[in-house]
């Protein structure tokens, strides 16, 4: 099984690709986790222009993944533009439709980062994208092992399908 991490964040110490990371190290066997890291290439969408070479490589690795799992900060109680630039190029396309999605977010606290995940998951309703966890992740003594258990519920339900 393969699923596609994708960290919403561009900075290189972001807790989030922390996050996606720890999900790598702890995701049982025989699941490949790999982990995007073209977002901050991507230009920004205008379908007029022809496919550059960074978007085809975004949409053949969400083609090829059985899932993805999207780790984001909340930027303004929503979701960052990168994200959202990355998700725009992939919607007409079909990559996204009805894919199997996990969205999370690192944070301080419990309450943060909702509104960032709800946006994500409203834009991720245009095609349909089947979500399988949608809760944020707070850093703390519980963070590897929250991590895991999202990791087995978006691998069971990959193999649920």
């Amino acid at each position: 099984m393969r699923i596609l991490a994708i960290c919403g964040s561009l900075q290189a110490n972001s807790s989030n690709l922390r996050l996606l990371q720890q999900a790598r190290a702890s995701a049982p066997q025989g699941v490949e986790l790999e982990l995007y890291e073209g977002l901050a290439d991507l230009p920004h969408f205008n379908p007029e222009l022809p496919e550059p070479s960074a978007v085809a490589e975004l949409r053949r690795s969400v083609a090829q993944a059985d899932a993805l799992l999207i780790a984001t900060p909340e930027y303004g109680h929503s979701l960052p533009g990168s994200l959202k630039n990355a998700v725009d190029w992939l919607i007409g396309t079909g990559e996204l439709e009805s894919k199997l999605v996990a969205i999370t977010s690192a944070v301080p606290a419990l309450e943060r980062g909702r509104l960032g995940l709800a946006a994500l998951r409203t834009t991720l309703g245009a095609v349909s994208a089947r979500i399988a966890f949608q809760e944020p992740i707070a850093r703390g003594p519980d963070f590897e092992r929250r991590i895991a258990e999202m990791t087995a519920v978006l691998v069971l339900a990959a193999t649920q399908r």
